[in-house]
């Protein structure tokens, strides 16, 4: 389809909505490629967890559903949080679908939810989320700055990896803090599955949070980074990517993807393109 007809595409066919004020904020992802065996041995000895098979949807006494477990007397709890899971709640069960070299490496992996592990042989293994622990999510950059550990403006993905190794005790106890905990699969195929089951597509893919935007629609961002601005797809989601107009741009695989997305942090407007019709119809509905 040629730019001029494209345009006339989005334009014709499509109800173009804003969610609330539209007022967005978008930060970015990518797939990183970190070291990895796919068996244990010296150098290698960070686990990659396939799925639990005591990771169950279930409803508590309290009345929270979610993902958990069921405790010896059937009763279902929040299942086990990062902590847990380092210390070796899940150890010894064949859970193991790789070994990574670096836990702050596996950690920015979770974070991204897809990623190569590169082998001691040089071959490439492609992992994708596959299910996570239904524990909170805590973004520690916002922790680095909010205890003033990060001079301001200095919280990008390097600067974070930076101070996690200066610090290394303080670092482990810090990412420890996100409760959350990936879990994942070997991926064949052209990439990293996104919440459609189908390949996210580098600066096309959005992450947004399926209760305001349906995945599938198309989303134009305006937005304080040029590079960012555009027509997106929202094919993904994320558990950081909550509330109408939240969003997480893709951007591939490399360093300048990583790059890029490692320092996304744009504000500006989001509208949700719509079939024709849609927008008029949700208004007539009581």
């Amino acid at each position: 389809m040629a730019p001029a007809d494209a345009s006339a595409f989005f334009r014709d066919r499509f109800d173009w909505a804003r969610v609330g004020t539209g007022e967005a904020f978008a930060t970015g992802y990518y797939e990183p490629e970190i070291r990895g065996s796919r068996v244990r041995q010296p150098g290698y000895e960070t686990p990659v967890y396939g799925v639990p098979s005591d990771l169950v949807r279930c409803t508590r006494p309290d009345g929270g559903e979610g993902r958990g477990r069921l405790d010896e007397t059937g009763t279902c709890v929040l299942y086990f949080t990062r902590a847990e899971i380092e210390d070796g709640a899940l150890a010894n069960r064949g859970l193991e679908i790789a070994w990574a070299a670096d836990p702050i490496e596996l950690f920015f992996l979770q974070i991204q939810g897809s990623g190569r592990l590169l082998m001691p042989d040089g071959s490439v293994m492609r992992i994708g989320y596959a299910s996570q622990n239904g524990r909170e999510y805590v973004a520690i950059g916002r922790l680095l700055r909010e205890r003033n550990l990060l001079p301001p403006g200095r919280a990008t993905m390097r600067d974070i990896v930076a101070w996690l190794r200066a610090y290394p005790e303080e670092g482990k106890a810090l990412m420890r803090e996100n409760l959350s905990y990936i879990f994942f699969k070997e991926l064949t195929g052209p990439g990293p599955l996104g919440a459609m089951n189908v390949a996210v597509t580098p600066r096309g893919t959005v992450a947004a949070d399926p209760k305001f935007v349906p995945l599938g629609a198309p989303v134009f961002l305006s937005l304080d980074r040029r590079e960012a601005s555009g027509i997106w797809v929202a094919q993904d989601t994320g558990g950081a990517i909550k509330g109408a107009n939240r969003f997480d741009t893709f951007w591939g695989a490399g360093a300048a993807a990583e790059a890029t997305a490692g320092g996304m942090s744009a504000k500006g407007q989001a509208i949700i393109l719509l079939p024709k019709g849609t927008v008029a119809r949700a208004q007539t509905i009581p």
